[in-house]
């Protein structure tokens, strides 16, 4: 399941806005609320909308991105873009997640939105933990943990099998099973990870999950799950 990010880009250069426009339209997982170099309009947004992420200028003539950052940054993430160097030290005191230099390439604008969605996904607490963003083919998946039945290690690959999807993305189990509820989630081979409350039924070393694929328990992680079992019993 994906899921966009609803985002602003405030600029009161005309190109600028263009520019970043066109970066935001190329990114799959950002929803463009609204671009331009009203202030306003944005201040009426921040108040009304979701936003997600805010691109903001620091040099405006009504209202400096500084100061939009002090109204509205208990609540919201910036991403500064600015000619400016000098204003980063003063930026990174808000919930600044990068600090973009113009002119500012694709790629530096790619880095920046990566950067929030793993800044994003760090700080949510393990017990209020409902999704994972995962990076496949230069697009960033959202996936509902609840949708995730299994994962299948593939070499350098995992291949995330959902209710709905096979996702694969350049990743290792080690890694994608740091970023998971360890409560919900559980590694029986080397090739497999699953979510114990998709299992359907268990059949000596080999398992059914809901999808109906079955899965191996591998000798190392026989214990550990036995164990599991049992707890799950009392």
């Amino acid at each position: 399941m994906r899921q966009k990010i609803n985002c602003i880009i405030l600029d009161d250069e005309p190109f600028a806005v263009r520019l970043l426009n066109d970066y935001a339209q190329k990114t799959d997982l950002l929803n463009i609320i609204y671009a331009g170099s009203d202030v306003y309009e944005v201040m009426r947004l921040l108040g009304s909308e979701n936003i997600d992420l805010i691109f903001i200028d620091i040099q405006m003539p009504e209202l400096t991105g500084i100061e939009m950052m002090k109204m509205f940054n208990k609540n919201h993430n910036f991403i500064v873009t600015t000619a400016y160097a000098e204003y980063a030290l003063e930026a990174f005191d808000f919930h600044v997640v990068d600090f973009l230099l113009k002119p500012i390439t694709f790629n530096r604008f790619y880095q920046g939105v990566q950067k929030f969605i793993q800044w994003q996904q760090a700080f949510i607490p393990e017990s209020q933990m409902d999704h994972l963003f995962v990076r496949s083919d230069r697009k960033y998946y959202k996936i509902a943990l609840d949708e995730i039945i299994y994962i299948e290690g593939l070499k350098d690959y995992i291949r995330i099998h959902t209710i709905n999807d096979k996702i694969m993305v350049l990743e290792n189990m080690k890694d994608i099973l740091e970023k998971l509820p360890e409560n919900r989630f559980m590694r029986i081979h080397r090739s497999y990870i699953i979510a114990t409350d998709k299992i359907k039924v268990i059949e000596g070393n080999r398992i059914q999950m809901r999808n109906m694929d079955f899965v191996t328990v591998g000798e190392t992680y026989r214990k550990p799950f036995s164990e599991w079992i049992e707890s799950s019993g009392r």
